[in-house]
């Protein structure tokens, strides 16, 4: 089987193993955010990271395609308050800001949503793919301190540049001094009603 085959079958594996049928809308879209969080937060744990106490920014999903990119960012939008989309890297993403907190399980919660369309330049996890951690100003010395276990730095924009871990199933954990609704604010990109990239042919 080529490479790429075997990288699809993989994550695709993943995502059935993270999938919930229920009442929930939100699980329907975009599955097992609860579990998905637990895993990530078991392993940071097993590497010494404790995140208590921490506000998490939001959670990443990503689509194997840009037509389930439009799906699945029709049917978020119709449980949230506001999205910003732009284009990044070459293909629009949405930062989805819901009306309601979607519980996480263990005192954590999340409003944001980034929705993220296939990536060309490397493998990637599709479906729910990363969780930002909000750590503040001590960023740069968290950075320090857990050195050995970090897989890097991300520069995103001048005042986005996370930490993160790649873990061996392509998800990652990122940590912010901000999150990222903060940071979009921050640039002049007001949460306001729903913007939409135009003219993006996919």
């Amino acid at each position: 089987m080529p490479v790429a085959g075997r990288r699809y079958h993989f994550r695709c594996w993943i995502d059935r193993s993270l999938a919930l049928s229920g009442n929930d809308p939100l699980i329907d879209i975009l599955g097992n955010c609860e579990g998905f969080f637990s895993m990530q937060k078991s392993r940071l744990t097993d590497l010494g990271i404790s995140i208590e106490g921490c506000e998490i920014s939001h959670l990443a999903f990503r689509t194997l395609t840009y037509p389930e990119y439009l799906e699945a960012r029709a049917r978020l939008e119709e449980h949230a308050q506001a999205n910003l989309e732009n284009v990044w890297n070459g293909r629009p993403i949405s930062k989805i800001l819901l009306r309601s907190p979607l519980d996480l399980g263990d005192g954590f919660s999340v409003r944001m949503i980034e929705l993220i369309p296939p990536m060309h330049q490397c493998v990637y996890r599709m479906g729910l793919e990363h969780v930002g951690v909000v750590i503040g100003e001590g960023v740069d010395e968290f950075g320090k301190t857990h050195r050995s276990v970090l897989t890097g730095q991300q520069y995103q924009g001048p005042v986005n540049e996370p930490y993160f871990i790649r873990f061996e199933d392509y998800t990652n954990v990122k940590f912010y001094r901000r999150s990222l609704k903060d940071v979009c604010e921050m640039e002049g990109r007001p949460f306001a009603g729903f913007v939409h990239v135009e003219r993006w042919q996919g």
